[in-house]
């Protein structure tokens, strides 16, 4: 066992864990984190995407020990970062534009949003998709998806 320090959506936490578990692993069954889904285990669908230190990552491909004094941001956590007082805006955006069917790429997706948004505020469709390109949807077709994060970003058309 390896005991971890880090702050996961806000709050600070200490754990003893094996040096194999992975951070979804972690975040899923020992601080019951469920919206960071397990789609693939082999880091090609990026449901488990959070942020770690600010950057989105794929979370079945980072052990819980290398996430050992960061910190880590769950779609749980999205709102609180915030405002604290209701939806992130690209949470909103999802919602209003019907970015989601069956909803399980959802929180994968947005993670990754708010990432490719802090890095380009204004991105043009083309962009939306190549930042969004390691993350799959099964169901959308992606147009809403994209339709999403423009309007999330101010530039709905």
């Amino acid at each position: 066992m390896t005991k971890i320090e880090l702050t996961v959506d806000g709050a600070r936490v200490t754990d003893d864990v094996e040096p194999r578990l992975l951070l979804v692993q972690y975040l899923r069954e020992k601080l019951g984190k469920t919206g960071t889904v397990v789609g693939c285990d082999t880091s090609n669908c990026g449901a488990c995407t959070v942020h770690l230190d600010g950057r989105s990552v794929k979370s079945c491909n980072v052990l819980a020990v290398q996430a050992d004094g960061a910190e880590v941001l769950t779609i749980e956590g999205l709102a609180d970062t915030h405002d604290g007082d209701g939806l992130h805006p690209v949470q909103e955006a999802f919602r209003e534009c019907h970015g989601l069917q069956c909803g399980f790429c959802t929180p994968g997706m947005i993670m990754q949003s708010v990432d490719l948004l802090a890095e380009n505020p204004h991105p043009t469709e083309q962009e939306v998709r190549d930042g969004l390109e390691g993350n799959l949807c099964r169901c959308t077709g992606y147009h809403n998806i994209v339709r999403a994060v423009l309007h999330a970003a101010g530039g709905a058309r």
